[in-house]
């Protein structure tokens, strides 16, 4: 975390510095997205030995599954329970169901858990990239804008990555090693990148407005510590592997995803409420999952 959040304070000096301004930011997050995460999501189906079987990655998808049905529960009732204003509770929903996997959660689980725990990664971007474009859109838009959802949208580059990963992996599909390198290459752009967007976007907040805002505090207390305290708990109590366990971990304990600002711009939401979301729980997460991590011994 340590690691990140320094590329991060690189990407606030280079916005600072206008080394980077707006559109260089969103050329940046198009090359995580498309290229750099897919490349990361891809390596991992290039294995060395049949340590995941296809039976436990059925077992992960069913667990992501619920995961995020529990997650939709909650955020069913969480904006009234903060008593929010009832126009913003489409964005805190979506803030609470959906968490930073790809720019954030990605790079951390690779490098404290291993290549191979990006399988089990991997299994949860199916549903959430399902959901996002589903049940995200719908819940950020403002009731004027409300249409029918956008199943045509579930196909992308998340999606087929997630799908051919798990192809290579399950089936063992012989990648010749020139491909393996230049996909690894690839990959490792992932975590710099995408700390520099995230380092620049913070750029644009004012922190002192950010830690006044006692109802988005309160929200950041209960997605980054109580969500993943219970549901950790209860992923331990049921026995997975602890692997998979470390990998809901950071799943859980990830802060609200960039894509919900872009959603929320795109979509007439309230653009300022996800963007702050987003700054205050990237900033408070650099504490929070180590100290997560250290009281569940995950």
């Amino acid at each position: 975390m340590i690691v990140l959040f320094l590329l991060m304070a690189v990407g606030f000096l280079c916005r600072k510095k206008r080394l980077i301004d707006e559109e260089a930011s969103k050329r940046i997050s198009g090359l995580v997205i498309n290229v750099a995460n897919p490349a990361m999501i891809l390596s991992a189906g290039f294995r060395k030995e049949n340590a995941v079987t296809g039976g436990e990655l059925a077992g992960t998808f069913l667990l992501a599954a619920v995961i995020f049905g529990i997650l939709i529960g909650t955020a069913r009732f969480l904006p009234r329970l903060l008593s929010c204003d009832r126009e913003d509770y489409g964005v805190y929903r979506v803030m609470t169901v959906f968490s930073n996997i790809g720019f954030m959660g990605f790079p951390i689980i690779r490098a404290v858990y291993g290549q191979e725990a990006l399988l089990y990664a991997s299994v949860f971007l199916l549903p959430y990239n399902i959901l996002i474009y589903t049940y995200g859109i719908q819940a950020v838009k403002p009731r004027s804008r409300k249409e029918p959802l956008p199943w045509t949208k579930i196909g992308n580059i998340g999606v087929y990555a997630c799908l051919v990963c798990m192809a290579l992996y399950i089936l063992n599909i012989p990648v010749p090693v020139f491909l393996q390198d230049a996909v690894g290459h690839l990959s490792a752009l992932t975590a710099p990148l995408s700390m520099l967007v995230i380092g620049g976007s913070l750029a644009g907040q004012r922190f002192r407005s950010l830690f006044s805002d006692k109802r988005l505090l309160a929200f950041s207390a209960v997605k980054l510590l109580l969500i993943p305290l219970v549901g950790v708990s209860v992923i331990k109590l049921l026995g997975f592997a602890p692997m998979l366990t470390g990998v809901c971990l950071v799943v859980l304990s990830a802060p609200v995803g960039s894509m919900i600002a872009m959603l929320a711009r795109q979509y007439d939401g309230d653009f300022e409420l996800a963007s702050k979301g987003m700054a205050l729980t990237t900033v408070l997460s650099v504490a929070t999952l180590p100290l997560l991590s250290l009281i569940l011994q995950v």
